[in-house]
C-alpha cells in the first residue's frame, strides 16, 4: 500500500508542475491572440475601440493586466471547471469543443495502429529473439529502415501505390463529405476505409522499435539461469518462450506501451498533415499557425493529462506483474 500511496503522490505533484509549465510557457511567448483576433475583425471592416479590446481580452481568458499570481488562481479555477478558453483558430468556438470533435478521430486513428504496431513487433521480437542468429534476424534490418524513413515520405509512398495507383483507399480526408457523421454503418465503414493508410503509416514507422527491442531483451533473458534449469527440465520450448523468457522480457515493452498510450492523445501531426485527416495533430499545427495560444494550451493539457495517467496506471500495474518492483521500493 505504501508503495501504490507513494507513486500517487509523486504523480498528483508531477500533474501540478505540468499545469503550472502550462500556464507559464504560452505566456512567455511573443505575440498576443488577442491583437490577432482584432487584426481578423479589423480585416472584415469592423471598428476597434478600447471597449472592444477588453471584451475580447476578458473573452480569451481574462485581463493580462492582473498580477500574474491572479491570473494563475484564475486558470486553476477554470481548468478544474472545465473551462479552458476560447479558440482564436476556430472562434467563436471553445477550446474543449474544438478538442471534442478532432479528439475521437485522433484515438480511433492512432490508438488502434499503436496497439497493432506493439502486439505485432513483441511478438515477432520474441520469436526473433528466440531464435538469434538464423534468417528470422533478417527482419530486424527491414523493419529498422522503415521506422528510419521519415513519416511523410513513407506516407507519400503508400499514397503514390495504394491510392493514386490501385485505387485502393483514399488518398485523403476522414470520411465520404456527401455521409452524415454518426454512428451507422455507411460512415463507420467510410471512416474505415479512409483509415487504413494513415493507419498503416504510423504501423510500419513504429514496428522496428518494438520489434528491436524485444528482440534484444529475449536474446539478454536466454542466457538467465531459470531459462537454462526449465530447459533441463524437459519442459517444451513453447512452454519456456511464454511463461519464462518472453513474460520477463516483455516487462520494459509495457513500460513503453505506456507511454505510446499517453501520447495517442498528442496525434501524428505529419501523417494527419499528409492526409488531411481530422485529428487533434491538425488542430495542433493550425494552433501554432495561428498564435492560438488557449488552443494550443489546451492540447497540451490533454496529452499530459493521458501521459500521466498512461504511466500512473501502468506503474501500478508494474508493481502487480513484477514483485520485485516492490521489493526495490
Amino acid at each position: 500500500m505504501q508503495y501504490f500511496l507513494r507513486k500517487i503522490g509523486f504523480y498528483v505533484v508531477a500533474l501540478w508542475a505540468a499545469l503550472t509549465l502550462n500556464f507559464i510557457i504560452p505566456r512567455l511567448l511573443p505575440g498576443n491572440p488577442v491583437d490577432i483576433l482584432l487584426a481578423k475583425l479589423q480585416q472584415r471592416g469592423g471598428q476597434i475601440t478600447p471597449e472592444t479590446r477588453e471584451a475580447y481580452q476578458l473573452l480569451l481568458g481574462g485581463d493580462s493586466s492582473q498580477p500574474l499570481i491572479v491570473q494563475y488562481g484564475q486558470y486553476l479555477g477554470n481548468v478544474f471547471r472545465g473551462d479552458l478558453g476560447v479558440s482564436v483558430s476556430y472562434f467563436p468556438a471553445p477550446v474543449t469543443e474544438v478538442i471534442g470533435s478532432s479528439l475521437p478521430w485522433t484515438i480511433a486513428l492512432v490508438g488502434i495502429a499503436t496497439i497493432l504496431a506493439a502486439v505485432i513487433g513483441v511478438a515477432l521480437g520474441a520469436f526473433v529473439g528466440w531464435k538469434p542468429g538464423t534468417w528470422l534476424d533478417s527482419f530486424v534490418p527491414a523493419t529498422t529502415l522503415l521506422a528510419a524513413v521519415p513519416y511523410f515520405w513513407l506516407a507519400l509512398i503508400l499514397v503514390y501505390f495504394f491510392a493514386t495507383g490501385l485505387h485502393l483507399f483514399p488518398a485523403q480526408g476522414g470520411y465520404d463529405v456527401v455521409l452524415d457523421p454518426g454512428f451507422n454503418g455507411p460512415f463507420l465503414m467510410s471512416a474505415l476505409e479512409y483509415g487504413v493508410l494513415p493507419a498503416a503509416t504510423i504501423v510500419l514507422a513504429s514496428l522496428g522499435g518494438w520489434l528491436l527491442g524485444m528482440r534484444n531483451m529475449m536474446v539478454s533473458t536466454l542466457s538467465e539461469d531459470y531459462i537454462t534449469t526449465a530447459l533441463a527440465k524437459g519442459l517444451p520450448p513453447g512452454k519456456v518462450l511464454r511463461n519464462y523468457a518472453a513474460r520477463n522480457a516483455v516487462l520494459p515493452s509495457v513500460a513503453g506501451f505506456a507511454i505510446s498510450l499517453g501520447f495517442i492523445v498528442s496525434g501524428s501531426v505529419v501523417t494527419e498533415q499528409v492526409f488531411s485527416y481530422p485529428g487533434i495533430g491538425s488542430k495542433l499545427l493550425s494552433a501554432v499557425t495561428n498564435n492560438d495560444y488557449a488552443l494550443m494550451q489546451g492540447i497540451f493539457l490533454f496529452i499530459t493529462l493521458a501521459v500521466l495517467g498512461a504511466n500512473l496506471v501502468v506503474d501500478l500495474l508494474y508493481g502487480l506483474i513484477d514483485p520485485r518492483t516492490r521489493a526495490r521500493s
